[in-house]
């Protein structure tokens, strides 16, 4: 049996344009080499007793073998008409029983030059609106005949040809959906996180404040917050903390806390009133439904005629923060006993008082930077970012944070809860110009 173009014939499929955006679609060419396909070039060398076969996929210019076997070294060859080029002008099985008397196959490189082909037979690989990728091909270096029933097999292989591709185009189409949602997850996640924090931090007159939120994850969407807002008196309310959780019902417990927070404040500006505040509503809106709560530190600043702060200071079960002082120390300023909002029958906050003088910064932090790990397993702890800070001796609040960025980027892998992070320090004062020139 040979099928073969009569001298007339086109050298192009008559749609070569629809035909190579078949093949790109499936982004078959160039891949690295496939057990599945070369499974399939050897079965078809084996069929006829051949000793090459390739499955051949032709591009607009060259015909590249996805497998070879047999013809160790050679990736593919021109686009040159006689053999696959040929064969893909045809809906059913192409052959040359000897290539010297055909004269397209005898010009090809493969009969011309090594390995001397004669006999060819190939059965195209067509996808299902009829579009011929490229075929299934044996070739041998000696004339002779293909039986029906090796043409009929060389066919079924051409079809297990298409129906991995097939496969491999559904695996990438839902890889692909997926990244998408994932891209989208993140576009989202992100969207709302913006709206659970501060756009940006209220200038605070001889206060330099800072923020910053680390996600351990983009595709949730985290419960740390913070803000920093103004009371009627002329004092500042400022607040950070934690909420249980992630995703959605994270987002909304960290909505209510934040508001009834801020809420909190202007009805009765007391650190301590303002907790037990937002412990009363948690347990309100929850009320029958798995305890929601979280953790905060809620402060108060007092500007001082001679440029200090007063800072009245409460936590339900969050860290202590953490002052920087002017002479280079790093005190623990604590509100250790306070105990976990929303979740306790009768909880206890405690409250405290620290005074932010010039070259004084204060950080506050959530718990997913103390609890970040360190390449060895160990833990940070208080004691370790007390000690980083100690080492760094930031003394603005945007060099404080700055160097507790260092220490993120530093730990990696090993911080694995989202951290809220909020900073402010006093300016210290000129030096004296007398001084500066003793």
């Amino acid at each position: 049996m040979t099928t073969r173009p009569s001298p007339s014939s086109p050298t192009r499929p008559a749609d070569e344009t629809a035909r190579l955006a078949a093949v790109r679609r499936y982004r078959i060419l160039d891949t690295p080499p496939d057990g599945a396909f070369d499974r399939i070039a050897a079965l078809a060398a084996r069929i006829f007793d051949a000793p090459m076969a390739t499955v051949a996929i032709v591009d607009s210019d060259r015909v590249w073998f996805k497998a070879t076997h047999g013809l160790d070294g050679i990736a593919g060859t021109g686009r040159d008409p006689g053999l696959c080029a040929s064969a893909i002008l045809h809906g059913e099985p192409y052959v040359v029983t000897d290539a010297v008397d055909d004269a397209r196959a005898l010009a090809h490189c493969l009969v011309r030059g090594d390995p001397g082909v004669r006999f060819y037979a190939a059965a195209p690989i067509t996808t299902a609106d009829g579009q011929r990728l490229g075929t299934v091909d044996v070739l041998d270096t000696r004339p002779r005949t293909a039986t029906d029933d090796q043409l009929d097999a060389l066919q079924d292989l051409a079809a297990l040809v298409m129906d991995e591709l097939e496969l491999r185009l559904s695996a990438i189409r839902t890889v692909a959906a997926e990244r998408e949602r994932r891209a989208e997850a993140e576009r989202l996640a992100r969207a709302l996180q913006r709206t659970l924090l501060p756009p940006a931090l209220p200038a605070v007159p001889g206060l330099r404040t800072a923020a910053a939120y680390h996600t351990a994850s983009a595709h949730e969407v985290g419960g740390d917050f913070y803000d920093l807002f103004p009371l009627d008196d002329g004092r500042w309310a400022f607040f950070l903390g934690d909420v249980c959780g992630k995703g959605a019902d994270a987002a909304a417990l960290t909505s209510l806390t934040r508001y009834t927070l801020r809420a909190a404040a202007i009805y009765d500006p007391d650190p301590c009133a303002a907790l037990a505040n937002l412990d009363t509503v948690l347990k309100g809106e929850y009320q029958g439904n798995s305890p929601r709560y979280c953790t905060a530190v809620f402060g108060v600043l007092r500007p001082l005629p001679d440029g200090s702060f007063a800072i009245t200071l409460a936590g339900g079960g969050h860290p202590s923060a953490l002052a920087l002082r002017a002479d280079g120390t790093v005190q623990a300023i604590s509100t250790a006993g306070g105990q976990l909002i929303g979740m306790l029958p009768h909880p206890q906050f405690v409250q405290t008082t620290t005074r932010l003088s010039p070259g004084d910064s204060l950080l506050m932090y959530t718990d997913g930077l103390t609890e970040a790990r360190h390449p060895d397993g160990s833990m940070l702890g208080e004691e370790g970012l007390t000690a980083h800070l100690a080492a760094t001796a930031a003394r603005s609040a945007e060099d404080l944070l700055a160097s507790v960025e260092v220490l993120l980027q530093h730990l990696g892998e090993g911080v694995s809860d989202d951290t809220a992070l909020l900073a402010l320090s006093v300016p210290a004062r000129p030096q004296n110009r007398t001084q500066e020139y003793r």
